[in-house]
């Protein structure tokens, strides 16, 4: 018979093996190895952004308006990548800007997969007319474009960057759910599933901890993806000014605050927009190397 002990070193092997399998597919993809280490570097910028900035983010030289970079003609060296029209160095808010991206990225995701993910266990279980109900509303959700039914949102809960947070939750919650009731009900028929019910498993302990954990291979890559486009809806959000409010060092803000001097000085508005660009890229390559990774279709290919 197998004790205890035995089985530990057997399940902590079991473990080992499976997060060899998962980094050899993910790893496959070069891609999203790069996307990897960048997203890890722009985590450790943000961590570590009051030491890594030279300067605090809202802090005004009067001297340095719209300075060029510092490789630039009448360049400081004080301001790597430049000032902004109020005298505020870029790169500084560039670093406590990767705060604001991973911080909206992080408490959208958990609210839009944590309320998706609610909503699609209760449709594809019951079905019936519980399901018909909540797809269609999901459905009306759908229907308007992401970011404009965002912006009304933020409209009616007023700007700021919490609101904003909200609104693009509740307009990635439909993917979630709508990913969640297709998994949950491609669980259902098996076997595993009606052996809990015949042993009595009640209904909560079926959705929860015999469905749900074999549906989150698809929710981990789409929360993935919904990260970069949360960070883009929010610099969206930001620039219309219904996001984060100024001197907030948000990307999107910094955008929106650069507007009118796009032909004077290009590097306020060159700078932000490289970042958004690099973060989502990475976020989105990453993406692709756990759907590689986690999609037993595509192991087998």
């Amino acid at each position: 018979m197998t004790t205890t002990t035995e089985i530990e070193p057997m399940a902590a092997t079991g473990l080992r093996a499976q997060l060899s399998e998962f980094w050899h597919y993910f790893s496959v993809n070069k891609g999203a190895v790069i996307g990897l280490w960048v997203f890890v570097a722009l985590v450790l910028v943000a961590l570590f952004a009051p030491l890594i900035a030279p300067h605090d983010p809202i802090e005004q030289v009067r001297d340095a308006l719209l300075m060029p970079p510092a490789w630039a003609e009448k360049g400081d060296a004080r301001f790597l990548l430049g000032t902004d029209a109020v005298g505020r160095d870029i790169l500084s808010r560039l670093i406590f800007g990767a705060r604001y991206s991973l911080f909206i990225g992080c408490v959208v995701v958990v609210v839009a997969l944590s309320g998706g993910i609610l909503i699609g266990l209760v449709a594809g279980f019951f079905g019936g007319w519980v399901d018909t109900v909540i797809m269609r509303v999901m459905d009306v959700i759908l229907a308007f474009p992401s970011l404009l039914l965002a912006l009304v949102l933020v409209a009616i809960l007023g700007p700021g960057l919490t609101n904003a947070m909200i609104a693009i939750a509740l307009v990635l919650q439909p993917h979630f759910a709508r990913l969640t009731r297709a998994a949950v009900m491609a669980e259902l028929p098996r076997e595993y599933v009606m052996a809990s019910r015949v042993a009595g498993a009640g209904k909560m302990r079926l959705m929860f901890r015999t469905i749900l954990p074999n549906c989150l291979a698809p929710l981990i890559v789409q929360a993935t993806l919904s990260f970069s486009g949360a960070i883009l809806d929010a610099a969206a959000l930001g620039f219309l000014g219904m996001g984060a409010q100024r001197p907030t060092p948000e990307w999107g803000t910094m955008l929106a605050e650069a507007r009118e001097f796009i032909l004077a000085a290009w590097w306020v508005v060159t700078f932000p927009g490289l970042a958004i660009l690099i973060t989502v890229l990475a976020i989105n390559l990453m993406g692709d190397g756990l759907r590689d990774a986690l999609d037993p279709k595509l192991k087998r290919s």
